[in-house]
């Protein structure tokens, strides 16, 4: 499902949309706060420039509230449907899921945003 070439790849590995081979965040782990959203400029292996121009990533602050509420509605269901929760409670589960997936959810809404610009090459791909 998630191959090597697909946007899916790329936007779940977090790696680069060119070629797909190196990583395109300094640290993998979102939970590090301090370096949660720390990139590299460029693909060691490509060379792809990942911000393509000033301010880029803002756009996926866009991205970002359309993956909340899909984090979100994932709570509501879960809580309501599944363990019978309260309206209350279910608030608080969703609150709850919003700061626990922050990290995940912006990292996720890069990956998002720079897929929708650069495409994968198969011939940038380590053999």
């Amino acid at each position: 499902m998630f191959k090597k070439g697909s946007k899916l790849y790329s936007i779940f590995t977090g790696t680069c949309p060119k070629c797909h081979e190196e990583p395109m965040f300094k640290n993998k782990n979102p939970y590090i706060l301090t370096e949660a959203l720390s990139m590299h400029e460029t693909c060691s292996n490509c060379g792809t420039k990942y911000k393509i121009e000033p301010s880029f990533f803002y756009g996926s602050m866009y991205v970002s509230y359309a993956v909340g509420i899909a984090f979100a509605t994932a709570a509501f269901v879960v809580s309501f449907f599944i363990f019978n929760a309260s309206i209350h409670n279910v608030f608080i589960a969703i609150i709850a899921t919003l700061i626990v997936f922050m990290p995940v959810i912006l990292r996720l809404s890069r990956n998002i945003w720079i897929n929708l610009f650069i495409h994968y090459d198969k011939n940038l791909a380590k053999k």
